[in-house]
């Protein structure tokens, strides 16, 4: 493992900082005697996917797309059917 100076650790903060994200933690020390371990978080590990994870649990309908078609229609139109292009005239 890595130790470094304070100074040395302020000039390659960056550096440093990625290196532990990509597993290098390192040692800060101050004239030669170690302060502190810096290491990375576990949550800024990068994520797993998460597709796929309801797979073969969930179905969709073969009639997905005309379900409840007549429902919605009669919400616009009316249980009649009177339609925007029907013969009837506008109220």
């Amino acid at each position: 493992m890595e130790i470094v100076n304070i100074h040395d650790a302020k000039t390659r903060l960056s550096a440093l900082i990625a290196a532990a994200v990509a597993g290098k933690p390192f040692i800060i020390a101050k004239a030669g005697k170690p302060l502190v371990k810096v290491t990375a978080l576990e949550s800024s590990a990068p994520r797993k996917s998460r597709l796929g994870g309801l797979r073969g649990q969930l179905s969709i309908p073969d009639d997905f797309d005309t379900m409840s078609e007549k429902e919605i229609e009669e919400m616009f139109y009316g249980p009649e059917g009177f339609g925007p292009l029907d013969d009837k005239p506008a109220r």
